[in-house]
């Protein structure tokens, strides 16, 4: 099962509803791009590929919902479907990324409305295909630095839930299993949305590999005595140095890993890269809903008292001095990240 896809039976976008696990595995489908843009915003699907292949999936949804009567009108509505889809979730590099692609697409098209609606969806379902294929290969290269008896500390969820299929970091940890390597590993719960104990806990035990939550302040504890031997998450978008933005309380335990002389390696695509951007302060930060943190409960009662305000911003940047290599679907990338990104970016 993909987390997302286009069912071509209905000319519809379907994806697992995130929201809901692990208590319930429920499929989704939408017909219009607007329903897909409050999807990603909701985070009823959530992880950087993922949200790049639903974004393109939407514009194919606007495509083929569109009354247009030429291409040119046509494309005008995509680009406009375009600015709807990219202001759901702005951090992610790969949402902008691939919108771009399939606008690219649209645009080399010579033809009817028609044709350009095939266009859009065959690029859409493209990005979807590569993105599993791109999983596999990182999965691949990363295995490599994964030792057999490692523990390994997790963040967040980069698992099959967070792309169209396999995973990032997840993805690497379930790579190495499957090669026959002992691994256990430390489910951050990740707050404020818990996407660690939720889903990558869920997957991990779909998967049958060993594994414990602990709270996120937990971390230092078990890197300062000893008992982890790599840590390992993903990026929602990348700057040309290296520095990369990542769920909440991963620069934390970025930095907590440094302090124990731990390796700790990023998981990204090439897609989520973005040379434009010549540091991480230039990353734009998303800012989601105080309610996420004041309307958690303990013992059915909520946690913070009536009236309180909280900040909570969805990511935090780590700075790429921190990073001990950056595993990309091209091979391990190693300081000085500057160069060898931009290297590998341009290296067809």
């Amino acid at each position: 099962m993909r987390t997302v896809e286009w069912d071509y039976a209905h000319n519809q976008v379907c994806m697992i509803d995130q929201r809901l696990l692990p208590g319930e595995l429920c499929v989704v489908a939408y017909a219009d791009y607007h329903q897909i843009a409050d999807a990603i915003r909701e985070m009823v699907v959530r992880g950087a590929p993922a949200i790049g292949a639903t974004a393109a999936f939407g514009l194919a949804l606007a495509a083929y919902r569109s009354n247009a009567p030429d291409a040119t009108a046509l494309r005008l509505e995509l680009k406009q479907a375009a600015e709807t889809l990219h202001e759901a979730r702005p951090t992610a590099a790969n949402l902008d990324w691939a919108l771009q692609r399939v606008l690219k697409a649209a645009m080399e098209v010579q033809g009817n409305p028609y044709d350009l609606r095939s266009a859009v969806l065959d690029e859409a379902q493209r990005i979807a295909d590569e993105d599993v294929e791109v999983n596999m290969r990182m999965a691949r290269h990363g295995a490599a630095l994964i030792n057999d008896g490692d523990t390994v500390i997790h963040h967040c969820n980069t698992g099959a839930l967070a792309t169209v299929d396999w995973g990032t970091a997840l993805g690497v940890i379930r790579m190495a299993f499957e090669q026959g390597k002992r691994v256990h590993v430390l489910v951050d719960e990740t707050r404020p949305r818990l996407q660690g104990a939720r889903l990558t806990a869920w997957e991990l035990q779909q998967y049958g590999i060993p594994y414990e939550v602990i709270s996120d302040s937990a971390a230092g504890y078990f890197l300062r005595s000893g008992q982890v031997n790599k840590v390992l998450f993903g990026g929602d978008r990348m700057a040309g140095n290296g520095d990369v933005a990542n769920k909440i309380g991963t620069y934390m335990l970025a930095l907590a890993a440094d302090d124990n002389d731990v390796p700790a390696y990023c998981v990204v695509p090439t897609s989520t890269i973005d040379l434009s951007l010549a540091n991480g302060s230039q990353i734009s930060i998303e800012e989601r809903d105080p309610d996420e943190v004041l309307n958690l409960q303990v013992g059915g009662q909520p946690v913070a008292p009536s009236g309180a305000s909280a900040r909570t911003p969805a990511f935090d940047v780590t700075p790429h001095h921190l990073l001990s290599g950056i595993v990309t679907e091209k091979g391990v990338i190693y300081p000085p990240y500057e160069f060898n990104l931009r290297k590998v970016l341009e290296d067809k």
